[in-house]
């Protein structure tokens, strides 16, 4: 079996990735999460966890939010990480700004998830179309849905993300990410 190997800043994106990656992998490709605590414990540890994975044909995802950090400088710098691994055919994904970007682009998702009312309407008003531009996404998905907590909100919202959906042009890069690498499996 072939094997996706994710590295992750946070726990919360392992628990949406529990609900969303076995609906974009192919069937006989598996994943693995290696959840770091937090960006710097990621980027210090990085070249050493990619060199250190044995496993034959592993590919591998680095996905980082980019909070208040420049997307491209931070993507570059994680593709340099990955070339001094070895691993120059990683895929680097940024979160812009946040993972909860990538909620706020799906309110079906989370109400849905956190089994709310009247989330979905609010998906067609200016700020929710286009989610990756609130520098605090984490804050907005607070106010909208108050029960929202990190790991267990993710947990929950994963499963229902909408695979097509484009409003996070982040999370539409991820997933098509995902399914291109995942076809180089072997």
């Amino acid at each position: 079996m072939s094997e996706i190997v994710f590295l992750l800043e946070e726990p919360s994106a392992e628990a949406m990735l529990e609900g969303l990656a076995p609906r974009i992998l192919p069937d006989g490709v598996s994943h693995r999460c290696i959840v770091f605590e937090g960006k710097q414990d990621l980027e210090k540890q990085m070249v050493r966890r990619l060199r250190g994975y044995l496993v034959p044909g592993a590919r591998f995802i680095i996905l980082r939010d980019q909070d208040s950090g420049d997307c491209t400088a931070v993507k570059r710098q994680l593709v340099a990480k990955c070339r001094q691994a070895g691993k120059k055919d990683a895929l680097v994904r940024i979160a812009c700004h946040e993972l909860e970007s990538w909620y706020l682009a799906d309110l079906a998702a989370v109400q849905e998830g956190l089994r709310l009312d009247g989330l979905v309407e609010q998906q067609d008003k200016r700020p929710f179309r286009s989610p990756d531009s609130f520098p605090s996404p984490s804050r907005k998905l607070s106010e909208i849905a108050p029960c929202y907590q990190k790991v267990s909100g993710s947990r929950a919202i994963g499963p229902h993300l909408d695979t097509a959906n484009t409003r996070s042009t982040s999370f539409s890069a991820f997933v098509a990410g995902v399914k291109k690498l995942s076809k180089t499996c072997r």
